[in-house]
């Protein structure tokens, strides 16, 4: 059975201070009572410290992003390397964000993917269709392409340390979300693409999460499907309050 994985994805929200309290009160919120596992995607500034003051709980960190190489004159960029000194275990790799804001294509991301998990990175790979795709019929067509793109040399033992985030880019800060149906469906395309790809082991084994306007409202919907193994939270992770309301779903 996979346990299910709630992350908060902060984005280009709060300062190290700000991080460090949401963490110390999610800990003692959350540390007596272990339920799904809960990863925190703070900004790059505040990795560190949030790690220190997580260290020896059940929560977990992860980054939001890592470039393609070990270690280069790349001005700005972070290494995995660098993520795992700091104490992550996780980082977000395609949001659409980055697609789109800044045009990562799926061999970039495919890269990240692979440098990801030779630092010993556990990716959250995020796909996803527009909003003009899906009404054209074309989100079976996009979810594979970006699943074929995204894995190309990655193995079945490599399958095993990822998990898939789909965020339909419709969904995602618009207040709009997939209903739990819809985001089934295309959970369990993906599922059964693994399958095809890595053997239903991988596939029955693999944490798929949603991603899209998550809220302590819909969260129980979602959850309650059968291919949909928790949820990738935007906004509503910014507060305390309604982070552990969606952990407690």
């Amino acid at each position: 059975m996979i346990r299910p994985v709630i992350a908060g994805n902060w984005k280009m929200n709060k300062t190290v201070a700000e991080s460090v309290a949401f963490a110390v009160r999610l800990r003692a919120a959350y540390d007596a009572s272990p339920g799904p596992e809960v990863i925190i995607a703070p900004p790059f500034t505040a990795l560190q410290a949030v790690a220190e003051a997580i260290r020896g709980s059940f929560i977990r960190l992860s980054a939001q992003n890592l470039h393609e190489s070990e270690k280069g004159a790349y001005t700005g960029e972070i290494s995995g390397g660098m993520l795992r000194e700091a104490g992550c275990t996780c980082v977000i790799i395609g949001h659409s964000e980055r697609r789109t804001l800044f045009g990562e294509a799926d061999d970039r991301i495919n890269r990240k993917l692979r440098i990801a998990l030779a630092a010993g990175l556990k990716p959250i790979f995020c796909i996803g269709e527009s909003l003009q795709q899906r009404e054209q019929g074309e989100t079976e067509a996009l979810i594979e392409h970006q699943l074929k793109e995204g894995l190309k040399n990655v193995t079945a033992d490599d399958i095993r340390h990822f998990m898939i985030a789909y965020e339909p880019v419709w969904a995602i800060g618009t207040g709009k979300t997939a209903s739990p149906e819809q985001a089934e469906k295309v959970h369990r395309f993906i599922r059964e693409w693994i399958a095809r790809r890595y053997g239903p082991e991988c596939a029955a084994a693999l944490a798929i999460l949603y991603g899209g306007s998550v809220t302590p409202e819909n969260i129980a919907g979602l959850m309650a499907q059968p291919d949909i193994n928790g949820g990738l939270v935007g906004g509503a992770s910014l507060d305390v309050d309604s982070f552990i309301r969606i952990i407690g779903c």
